[in-house]
């Protein structure tokens, strides 16, 4: 079952490599898991103090590298000190209590406190930076029981160090210990990639609602929005507005520069706008070199406002160097009733960018009353 997982996180691993961070360390992590179980395996084929050292450190590999898995999940520095000092600890514990001064109770105790600390260091990880959704409580779930059963253990065996007893090789809850975390390093990985899932889907979803060149909203993305802020609208009572905005002389920019240029132009102007906005607001790229911003909570005075700052930051010098200079037209359409469609809202507003376009560029007109569609949008084009 575990390599069969890993065989899952690998193809995840390939077909999302920059998507869902950790799934490298957690493949590695189940490797090592995997072949630390095949050197205990070979219990009595091999001098235990071969064996043993080797097997554990091994298994304190597969437990770290899944700790560090989950804290890139997260966005967390990776704790490679902890990773180092726990594997290389419970490598002189081994050979200590083992083959200089065997004491098994005392070897017991300190090896599980060096599993239980990778564990309870990725169960606060998870604590900090999860969502709290219910995938986020299972992981965590997942990563703590092991972490309490290794506590008990560690403490049981301690006490018989003190009392100065002989612990049996084993102990009495030996099988508990065993079923508990075998059953939890099969059950880990399915927490996690039940997590990372929940996240691939998050990150595909945003990717459906964006544009991929300038990251903004797409029309599919834009409808969401105006589908939410209409309802607050209608529950509220405060107007929104929606503003069309379309690059001057943008073809004339792809002719002279070239398209790579141009889709770097446009990338800037996206930027540009979001800079101005509040969080409320939204902006989308409907296609070529039209952008459409809805205003939420915003009357005709704000909007004006709005639209001619976007006009002056794109003036402004930005980091931005070697971009050829442009300008925006501008259409304002504020919603008349609530209620009222978008495609009416985008009517109006293309209507008022029209008479930008034709008054000169670079200004910003507001619309009036909704007209018959007509070949406005057409025209349009002509004097982009």
């Amino acid at each position: 079952m575990a390599v069969a997982m890993a065989a899952v996180m690998v193809s995840a691993q390939r077909s999302f490599p920059q998507s869902v961070r950790g799934l490298r360390e957690w493949v590695l992590g189940l490797l090592n898991l995997i072949l630390a179980s095949a050197l205990f395996a070979l219990n009595g084929r091999l001098p235990d103090l071969v064996l043993l050292p080797i097997a554990n450190s091994v298994f304190l590999w597969g437990a770290g590298m899944q700790m560090i898995g989950t804290q890139k999940f997260y966005g967390e520095a990776p704790g490679w000190r902890l990773f180092h000092a726990t594997w290389l600890l419970g490598l002189v514990v081994m050979l200590v209590w083992l083959a200089w001064r065997p004491d098994f109770p005392t070897r017991v105790a300190m090896y599980s406190f060096l599993m239980m600390a990778l564990l309870l260091n990725q169960t606060l990880v998870i604590a900090r930076h999860g969502e709290r959704h219910l995938t986020t409580w299972i992981f965590a779930l997942l990563s703590l029981l092991p972490t309490l059963a290794l506590l008990h253990r560690g403490v049981m065996a301690l006490q018989t160090v003190i009392a100065g007893q002989d612990l049996p090789q084993g102990g009495p809850n030996q099988g508990l210990y065993l079923a508990i975390l075998s059953f939890m390093t099969l059950l880990l990985p399915v927490g996690f990639m039940t997590v990372a899932t929940r996240h691939l889907l998050t990150v595909l979803e945003q990717r459906s609602n964006r544009d991929p060149l300038t990251s903004v909203l797409n029309r599919r993305g834009f409808d969401a929005v105006h589908a939410r802020e209409n309802a607050r609208a209608r529950r509220s009572g405060a107007p929104f507005a929606v503003m069309s905005i379309d690059l001057d002389f943008f073809k004339a920019i792809n002719d002279l520069h070239g398209h790579a240029v141009g889709d770097q132009v446009l990338i800037d102007v996206a930027g540009v706008i979001s800079g101005v906005l509040r969080g409320g607001d939204a902006v989308a790229r409907f296609g070529g070199e039209e952008f459409v911003v809805l205003l939420s909570d915003t009357r005709l005075a704000r909007a004006e406002l709005v639209a001619q700052r976007i006009q002056h930051a794109l003036r402004e010098p930005r980091p931005v160097s070697g971009l050829p200079a442009c300008t925006l037209s501008i259409g304002i359409a504020c919603q008349r009733a609530h209620g009222e469609a978008l495609d009416s809202l985008l009517l109006r507003s293309d209507q008022a960018l029209y008479r930008a376009k034709q008054r000169g560029r670079d200004r910003v007109e507001i619309a009036g009353d909704a007209s018959t569609p007509s070949t406005l949008a057409p025209a349009m084009r002509l004097f982009s």
